[in-house]
């Protein structure tokens, strides 16, 4: 199960710049990847690859300080996005599941650094500009799947491990109840540093992706962090 908005920040953490293809087929290979040991040996079978996203914002509108139009479907943003989820559903064994991102009620918010530049002084009210300020772009409805499908494959003995690629908290009570049902739960953060207190909700912790590297150097294979 690969939470998408965490996998993607950590991919461009981790891998860089890539095209939307590409992007797909190393989320698909990193999936993959969990089916072996650490040497490379077959030791699970796969039930499929479920992917949790939602589409770009369908949204028309002007920026608030400048006025000038803005069309958030015809952003490059969204192609990329289109192209990615294109590419994931053509490719063996993927069940691409799309939330939504509600657009009735969007708002401009302003940023917390220069929310707190005016707090502080540093800036005035009449010196703002559109780059101070960001849509409230919020995805619905994709925690929601990501959980219903943790609990339908937990209460079906459909699987015996859930491996999940993300870093959100959100994701607990599903994998409590998972593991009430005898489910094995991995955790996968791509060596993003989580809280504490999520090990004690998690049966391991495994990251199959590269070690990024350290100044200096290059990167290191793919291994498994302690836990």
């Amino acid at each position: 199960m690969v939470d998408v908005g965490f996998y993607l920040n950590r991919a461009r953490h981790l891998f860089g710049k890539q095209p939307p293809d590409e992007a797909a087929r190393r989320l698909h290979r990193l999936a993959l990847a969990h089916l072996n040991d650490d040497s490379g040996r077959r030791i699970a079978r796969l039930y499929r690859i479920f992917v949790y996203d939602a589409p770009p914002a369908d949204w028309k509108g002007h920026t608030p300080i400048g006025r000038q139009a803005m069309d958030l479907a015809a952003s490059a943003t969204a192609r990329w996005r289109h192209a990615f989820h294109d590419a994931l559903r053509g490719m063996r064994k993927v069940a691409l599941r799309l939330g939504e991102i509600p657009t009735s009620n969007l708002r401009w918010q302003l940023k917390a650094e220069s929310l707190k530049d005016l707090t502080n002084g540093r800036r005035r009210w009449e010196n703002l500009a559109d780059e101070d300020f960001q849509l409230d772009l919020r995805q619905k409805g994709v925690d929601m799947r990501l959980g219903l499908d943790i609990a339908s494959l937990a209460y079906k003995q459909q699987v015996n491990q859930i491996v999940l690629i993300s870093g959100d908290a959100d994701f607990v009570p599903a994998a409590k109840l998972a593991r009430r049902e005898g489910i094995d739960f991995i955790l996968d953060p791509m060596w993003a540093t989580i809280r504490p207190d999520l090990y004690e909700h998690i049966d391991g912790l495994r990251t199959v992706a590269p070690r990024p590297p350290a100044k200096g150097t290059t990167a290191e294979p793919a291994a498994t962090p302690p836990g």
